[in-house]
């Protein structure tokens, strides 16, 4: 008797119950169903979207317009020239062991958007230092359909990079990739928390599912086993919700998807942030209400695979003892 070969029905019930194991039925039931409103709101006849490069003819627009003022070029030059950002979190209760902790986070890279981005995220990466990496989401260029490109990019990068890689979603990246990354080596914190140890110590790392689009992160949930005087790291996608985070006693927070504006006026001025924060959170160091937190503007880019005064960032976190 030969085995039943698998359908796309028989796929999409072995995924849901994968899911279901991993994230709680209600979790897995939650962002599908959403998922699968968004896609009927992009493919259906009204041809709603929920993000600007749902819409067909934006991309070739937006091109039209930079080639016509002469930027198109430039634009595609500097978001293939990658910078390294250094930055430094002072954290008084930090344990003495990780004095000199290096972080390395990467985020937006909308992997399958331009094969020569990722190729100079792997090079820029490639001889740093660092003791364990964080990415905070939008893995995929679109935010409906296929997820397989953006997954041989996320195992390319994989490879790149060193020892323990922990990762959350952003409103671009679908849940059914979490299987797929998983099984590559990343750790997905969805409304989760892992102690971190080094040198005898521990600090404690929680991760949110996206609070930008499909409003599934729970910081109660990451976070109420850890220790009341423990240092915490909190990976979202978006900053939206530092305010929540903050006085949810997070000390540091750690995100992206503003892209810092991706194009931008003279002078790094945002034309947009796409985020519903105050402006100054939008890229680089902030603090807030006794947290600190770090907006990174992101390797890769959306809609178009131009920046313009916004130059793209890896970024190395160094943690240290001491007041803010």
């Amino acid at each position: 008797m030969t085995a039943r070969a698998r359908t796309p029905q028989n796929q999409d019930e072995l995924l849901e119950y994968r899911l279901s194991l991993r994230l709680g039925p209600v979790h897995a039931r939650q962002r599908l169903n959403i998922e699968r409103e968004a896609e009927a709101l992009v493919f259906g006849r009204r041809g709603s979207s929920f993000h600007l490069e749902n819409v067909a003819n934006a991309p070739g627009f937006i091109r039209f317009c930079l080639k016509l003022v002469g930027l198109f070029g430039r634009g595609q030059d500097n978001s293939r020239r990658i910078d390294t950002v250094y930055n430094r979190f002072r954290l008084p209760d930090l344990p003495a062991a990780f004095e000199g902790f290096r972080i390395l986070h990467l985020t937006d890279l909308h992997v399958d958007m331009d094969e020569a981005n990722l190729k100079a995220v792997i090079r820029q990466i490639e001889p740093l230092d660092y003791d364990l990496c964080v990415l905070t989401g939008d893995y995929r260029r679109l935010t409906w359909g296929p997820v397989d490109e953006a997954l041989e990019g996320m195992l390319q990068l994989r490879d790149a990079i060193r020892g323990k890689a922990y990762a959350v979603l952003g409103n671009h990246d679908s849940v059914r990739m979490v299987p797929g990354l998983e099984d590559m080596g990343y750790s997905l914190l969805m409304n989760e928390m892992l102690p971190i140890e080094h040198n005898g110590a521990q600090i404690y790392l929680a991760g949110v599912d996206d609070a930008h689009f499909y409003k599934v992160h729970n910081l109660h949930r990451a976070g109420d086993d850890i220790p009341l005087n423990g240092t915490s790291i909190l990976l979202s996608h978006t900053p939206e919700i530092w305010r929540e985070a903050a006085h949810a006693g997070y000390d540091v927070f750690l995100c992206g998807h503003t892209h810092g504006g991706q194009i931008c006026l003279p002078g790094g001025i945002p034309v947009t942030l796409d985020s519903d924060c105050p402006r100054h959170l939008g890229r680089g160091y902030w603090q807030a209400n006794g947290m600190q937190g770090y907006t990174s503007p992101g390797s890769g880019t959306s809609v178009v695979n131009v920046r313009l005064n916004c130059p793209p960032e890896v970024t190395v976190h160094t943690l240290t003892r001491g007041p803010q």
